[in-house]
């Protein structure tokens, strides 16, 4: 299966599809973290016609803009949400046959539709809570896949620093691990 991962620096969603013997490549403004397959630069330059090759996106759009934890802003990025809402709606209707996108709780669910699923680490082998909604197109829900005790909001909890989004913004390897195995077998 050929599997896009877009907006993705760290290539962790990249790699679980790797490790399974998917051609997999991720897309991104900044240089990906771990070694592998990496587009950097940004996606809207590429032609339309460039996504057909791919079977499957997974999309993580920046939620600067979008989140509910930071709508005591919204007022003043009208402009900004205004651009990032047409971001996801570029994303969710790229010419892809299976898309799946992740953000947090946010305006999508009021501005475009609510997500299919909201997941937490929690179900994949991570004592945390973050909430994690889904937007899915030919695509099942994910299943747990490991659900552990604990429900440290450590996500929540950062300390404010330069990385702070960085940190907040990579995938749980249980997750990603369970969408690579769930997904990726659906070509097949």
């Amino acid at each position: 299966m050929k599997v896009a991962v877009i907006c993705e620096f760290s290539g962790i969603v990249r790699e679980e599809f790797r490790k399974l013997g998917h051609d997999a490549i991720s897309f991104d403004l900044l240089d990906t973290e771990i070694p592998g397959p990496h587009y950097k630069g940004n996606i809207l330059e590429l032609p339309l016609e460039y996504w057909h090759q791919f079977d499957l996106a997974i999309c993580h759009p920046p939620c600067t803009h979008l989140a509910v934890s930071g709508a005591r802003w919204f007022k003043y990025k009208q402009k900004e949400q205004k651009e990032a809402l047409e971001f996801v709606r570029y994303l969710m209707d790229l010419p892809i046959e299976r898309i799946a996108l992740e953000n947090p709780i946010s305006v999508i669910s009021t501005k475009i539709r609510k997500p299919d699923q909201i997941i937490q680490p929690w179900q994949f082998g991570h004592g945390e809570t973050k909430a994690t909604c889904l937007w899915l197109k030919n695509l099942p829900l994910l299943k747990p896949t490991n659900i552990v005790e604990g429900r440290e909001n450590r996500i929540h909890k950062m300390p404010p620093s330069k990385d702070r989004w960085k940190n907040r913004s990579r995938t749980y390897t249980g997750i990603a691990k369970a969408m690579a195995e769930q997904w990726g077998v659906l070509n097949n």
